[in-house]
């Protein structure tokens, strides 16, 4: 299955906290945690080699390793790049970020084996590697196009140059970066500009804030954030979260938000959150309360 505009998932699901990160699903509860996410409709799934430290790639593969008939029905997007330091990878001695064409190819057949796949739907360079050479990732992204094991590729925290370096080279499919209304950058850094003018999904990682918006932590802007979404929430008959989904959907870029729960309540949650049209002056008021003043 192709990842374009018209046939990605309204939301992702994150594989992040579903295993030693998190919840710490049974294989059993996997299945049925993605038998439910299915069944709204939501088919793109979001690792990382590192999730888990290097295990929850494999947690999931051995629901497909019993359900062949679920791997057809979604889309796998996984990341590498990031060099963890981990009892699973006692050759790394500090934590670093790698995007040389060897650690991308050996990333990517350790992924197809962990997730028990004949290939990944769209791979992701989970970090910009300062000493990245774009020249040898096109190659080896076309390399692995060629042998049939990645049908697209993107990346995850690039700025605009870096991902305009790259697109230059090689197609790209998305750029992953983190979006809330508690961190804003993209709309202001280029990142979203870049992505309408090339016609590039940009999908959003931690699209709560990280949940500071529902802990105990108070600030003046989350304060005034929870005001403005108390209101809203009257009126549309939504949760915050709801109301912070719509916000960042508002956007013309088409951002995806990626779910980072394990729970299907919360996903079914948020799928009902699609109904929501803010009008402009809506969401503007959601800007001004986490700027903290008038809009210059």
């Amino acid at each position: 299955m192709a990842l374009t505009k018209d046939t990605i998932s309204p939301f992702i699901i994150g594989t992040m906290r579903l295993g030693t990160w998190g919840s710490q699903l049974s294989t059993t509860e996997y299945e049925k945690f993605i038998e439910g996410c299915l069944e709204l409709g939501l088919v793109d799934f979001d690792h990382a080699d590192i999730y888990g430290h290097y295990t929850t790639e494999e947690d999931f593969g051995n629901v497909l390793k019993s359900r062949k008939d679920l791997r057809d029905k979604m889309r796998i997007t996984t990341k590498c790049g990031i060099k963890l330091i981990s009892e699973n990878r006692p050759n790394h001695k500090i934590k670093s970020y790698d995007l040389s064409a060897k650690h991308i190819l050996e990333s990517v057949d350790l992924s197809l084996s962990n997730l028990k796949t004949d290939y990944i739907d769209v791979l992701l360079l989970h970090r910009p590697d300062y000493l990245f050479n774009p020249y040898e990732i096109a190659e080896a992204f076309a390399t692995l196009k060629k042998e049939g094991k990645v049908l697209g590729f993107g990346v995850s925290n690039f700025t605009p140059s870096q991902f305009d370096l790259l697109y230059s080279l090689t197609p790209l499919v998305t750029n992953q970066v983190e979006i809330s209304i508690l961190h804003r950058n993209a709309f202001e850094d280029g990142t979203l500009d870049q992505c309408q003018k090339l016609k590039v999904i940009p999908t959003a990682w931690s699209p709560l804030g990280g949940g500071s918006l529902f802990g105990k932590t108070s600030t003046p802007e989350i304060e005034a954030i929870k005001k403005v979404l108390d209101s809203l929430g009257k009126k549309y008959n939504a949760a915050h979260d709801q109301l912070l989904y719509a916000w960042l959907r508002k956007h013309p870029s088409g951002i995806v938000p990626v779910l980072g729960t394990s729970k299907l309540e919360r996903i079914n949650t948020a799928h009902q959150a699609l109904s929501i049209d803010l009008t402009h002056e809506e969401w503007y008021m959601l800007w001004e309360a986490a700027l903290g003043r008038e809009i210059d």
